[in-house]
């Protein structure tokens, strides 16, 4: 029999990676409450066709990277892939629909079927806004500064970079579409087995491939920019006066695109160079059509989605938890005492770490081990003195601290452990 491990693609969040999480997610969620955006959570898994409808049946996503299965019920399901979707479904099946504007965070796991990389996992988990309801550039202005100010709050703003873009409307990206087919279609010949089947469902997502031929021919494909109409000159004009306005620095990319057809107007990506090929940390635009799509009346939307994982990777080392103080009773008549001390030390907000068995000996080894701050111990002589013995874990002194029912001289003793 072969050891257990994870499955490929997946990872345990040990201790100290799941502090990174927490450290990120808490963040982006106090940053969230200050615009007004409330914390929704859907389920992990959905009727595939939450999925399928608005990303469509030959897209990568759903053609090759969902885990899709039919349930015991007949029905067939999805672990979601990404988390946008989910939440229209929930707007509209909830009947929130005619409450818009409405904002909302989100965080947690998602599932696709990729080749594992640095910072890419098949479950990785994410933090997500979505503003459903608001067709002014102000939208896009505000989940931007959002983005921007959660990095600044985890202390990461400077090693990243805003890029930016405009899709235009409908009636521009259809212009642009047809000029764009004609192009590549022009030169199939250097484009790689991927990009040939991008080109007449998704050809927008050709600016999407790594591979370097793709690269040299995307190079030469003509600007986006030049079969914008007035309508989203003006838009996108407006979202980087925003910007500026606010101080927000970015740089404009113009082959930064989003490949499917509900996204219009902004695109945006917060980039960073620290994570190799892995560079984007934010992810995100504008959904005007995506409501509609999934069965909705026509409500504009804009949002965006982070890796927890890479963002978990740029923050500086979260503060561990307090040191726990260590409950050692010596002897069996000394385990009930030091049971009840333990519990009356945590309705007094102290971490404690009660040994459950072996001798003293061990009992420290394990306060070590959890890098207690001091040590408390109890036996047959401290319970007859109604007195308990300090050890101090960092310089090996001792000292005693008599025992009352409110704990109050043995509180004040403690509290000069911890200043």
């Amino acid at each position: 029999m072969r050891p257990l491990q994870p499955v490929r693609g997946t990872q345990d969040l040990l201790p100290e990676v799941a502090r990174r999480h927490r450290q990120v997610t808490e963040t982006a969620r106090a940053v969230a409450e200050l615009y007004g955006f409330a914390e929704i959570a859907t389920p992990i898994f959905e009727f595939t066709e939450v999925f399928s409808r608005p990303i469509g049946q030959t897209s990568d996503i759903v053609s090759k990277e969902m885990y899709s299965f039919v349930d015991r019920g007949g029905e067939e399901v999805t672990l979601r892939p990404e988390n946008t979707a989910a939440v229209v479904r929930a707007v509209l099946s909830d009947g929130l629909i005619h409450n818009a504007p409405l904002k909302f965070f989100y965080n947690g796991p998602m599932f696709r079927y990729e080749r594992p990389q640095k910072g890419r996992y098949r479950q990785f988990h994410q933090i997500g806004v979505e503003l459903i309801g608001v067709a002014q550039p102000q939208g896009d202005i505000e989940v931007i500064a959002l983005g921007g100010r959660i990095l600044d709050a985890l202390g990461i703003r400077q090693r990243t970079v805003l890029e930016l873009n405009t899709l235009g409307d409908l009636q521009s990206r259809a212009a642009y579409r047809e000029v764009l087919v004609s192009y590549f279609s022009s030169r199939v010949s250097e484009l790689s087995e991927d990009s040939r089947r991008r080109l007449e469902r998704n050809p927008l997502r050709i600016f999407d491939s790594k591979e370097a031929s793709d690269g040299r021919v995307c190079l030469e494909a003509p600007a986006f920019e030049e079969f914008l109409n007035t309508v989203s000159r003006e838009f996108f004009a407006r979202v980087c006066d925003g910007l500026d306005l606010l101080g927000i620095s970015y740089r404009l990319n113009p082959r930064l695109v989003r490949g499917l057809d509900y996204y219009t107007h902004t695109a945006f990506e917060f980039v960073t160079s620290d994570l190799g090929a892995q560079g984007t940390v934010i992810g995100g635009g504008r959904y005007d059509g995506l409501i509609e799509m999934m069965g909705g009346p026509a409500t504009p939307g804009v949002g965006w989605a982070a890796g927890i994982e890479r963002l978990a990777m740029l923050i500086d080392e979260p503060r561990g938890p307090r040191r726990p103080i260590a409950v050692v009773p010596i002897g069996e008549a000394a385990e009930a005492p030091a049971l009840a001390l333990a519990e009356a030390l945590r309705n007094n907000h102290y971490v404690v770490d009660l040994g459950y068995s072996g001798n003293v000996a061990r009992r420290m080894r394990r306060a070590d081990r959890v890098n207690a701050r001091i040590a408390v111990l109890i036996g047959e002589d401290e319970i007859a003195r109604d007195v308990v013995t300090l050890r101090d874990l960092d310089s090996g002194e001792q000292s005693e601290a008599p025992m009352d029912q409110s704990l109050s001289q043995l509180g004040a003793r403690l509290r000069t452990f911890y200043g």
